[in-house]
């Protein structure tokens, strides 16, 4: 899975996250059904932005949902799924899409793509990606040589690019395809007055899929040596920041022009979520379960703009709080000591902290640590933490391959902050 767009489905109401999943899953059957199960692979978020837009437009008929069967990601249970023109057009432009991105890590030699054999597999997948994408494209009156064009034009630009050249030169290709798919989700609902409007909001999400994705890759591009807009132009992180606000700014001013059936969904995507994913990048965290409000490394705002944890800065390791549950510190045990406060162990307990293995006089750290998993076995698990939301709701779980101890990344997720971002409505995100 890729894209910038990645809600937290706490945060969405029962219904806008039944809606989301429906679009989501409908996605990914769409690929399975024109393409095949490997298809499946490049199911990604952004893509079913098209298919939520052209739902919007021409509202949520019976006629453009099914039923569909078990499946492990969704706990072995049936869903009402999205079906129809708007899904085949996410299918056509994830397949591009994805062809550009293995296109795009080929040119930069990233990871094992610098290795000719696997270079030369990914580009003859992102050929056939191309081709597969051009073929539903043409069922639905779409011309993916666009989006092809574009991925071709970029290449190009971005060998050209030095010192001083705008980020949006770099950009543009990627606007100009976005601008296209998202215009003709308009056609396919019926309402050709929305065209314009959308292909701007569409080159507007085009410069922020770019700019957060280079932004998000500055430290690993330069630790490989890949080309990365930023460091090529020499344009700072804060000049980035500035052309995705104006971006979100602009498209927030756009949608108000497009004519919705429902634009509930289309409006937590595009301009609450599109906002927290900015956030995200540029390490200004706007949910309170991906940190503490704390303004990060990139952020050249005021460092009061972010909200504080309401439990304060946890203390380093080996120091000792000055109060709170962990008050008392580690403590380093003795005989029937309790590891976790004063007193005496009950009786039958071990000294070794987590649930024994301890040698009853020892560190409670000084249990052995658990032999990591098999690459099967760890996929089994895997796919146990999904079905189960383990891996978002879960206070603590155990890692699938390493059995380390990991947090649920929504443990303490905030549904209840108030927005902000619009005066468009007032609503809870």
């Amino acid at each position: 899975m890729f894209g910038i767009v990645r809600p937290c489905t706490h945060r969405l109401s029962q219904g806008l996250k039944a809606e989301w999943m429906a679009h989501l899953c409908g996605l990914c059957l769409a690929l399975r059904g024109d393409h095949g199960q490997f298809a499946r692979v490049v199911t990604n978020y952004d893509g079913l932005i098209v298919s939520v837009l052209t739902d919007a437009q021409s509202g949520h008929t019976e006629d453009r949902r099914r039923t569909a069967g078990p499946c492990p990601l969704r706990g072995m249970r049936t869903a009402s799924v999205a079906k129809g023109e708007g899904a085949r057009l996410a299918a056509s432009v994830s397949l591009v899409l994805a062809s550009a991105k293995i296109r795009d890590h080929v040119a930069d030699r990233n990871g094992l793509l610098r290795r000719r054999p696997i270079a030369a597999a990914a580009r003859k997948v992102a050929a056939g990606w191309d081709r597969a994408g051009a073929g539903t494209g043409a069922t639905l009156g779409f011309d993916t040589s666009v989006l092809v064009d574009a991925v071709d034009r970029q290449l190009g630009i971005e060998a050209l690019a030095g010192p001083l050249t705008p980020l949006t030169t770099i950009t543009e290709p990627t606007e100009t395809a976005t601008a296209a798919a998202f215009a003709h989700t308009a056609v396919l609902a019926g309402r050709p007055g929305n065209a314009a409007p959308l292909a701007e909001a569409g080159r507007l999400f085009g410069r922020l899929a770019h700019l957060l994705d280079a932004v998000e890759d500055r430290a690993a591009d330069a630790a490989e040596g890949s080309w990365n807009p930023l460091t090529a132009t020499g344009a700072s992180v804060a000049q980035a920041r500035r052309l995705c606000d104006d971006a979100l700014h602009g498209i927030r001013l756009t949608l108000r022009e497009v004519e919705f059936a429902d634009s509930a969904l289309v409006h937590v995507l595009l301009v609450h979520e599109l906002r927290r994913s900015v956030d995200r990048a540029f390490g200004t965290a706007a949910c309170s379960h991906t940190g503490n409000g704390v303004p990060g490394p990139y952020d050249d705002r005021s460092p009061h703009h972010g909200r504080p944890s309401p439990y304060g800065q946890p203390p380093e390791y080996g120091q000792v709080a000055a109060g709170g549950p962990y008050a008392h510190g580690p403590q380093h045990l003795n005989g029937r000591q309790n590891p976790y406060g004063k007193g005496p162990m009950p009786p039958g307990a071990s000294g070794g902290g987590y649930g024994g293995g301890g040698d009853g006089g020892g560190s409670h750290f000084s249990h052995q640590p658990k032999k990591p998993r098999g690459f099967l076995a760890g996929c089994a698990v895997a796919i146990g933490l999904c079905c189960t939301c383990k891996l978002c709701c879960a206070k603590e779980y155990e890692g699938p391959w390493s059995r380390k101890k990991r947090e649920g990344c929504c443990r303490d997720c905030d549904c209840c902050e108030s927005c902000d971002c619009c005066d468009c409505c007032s609503c809870d995100c």
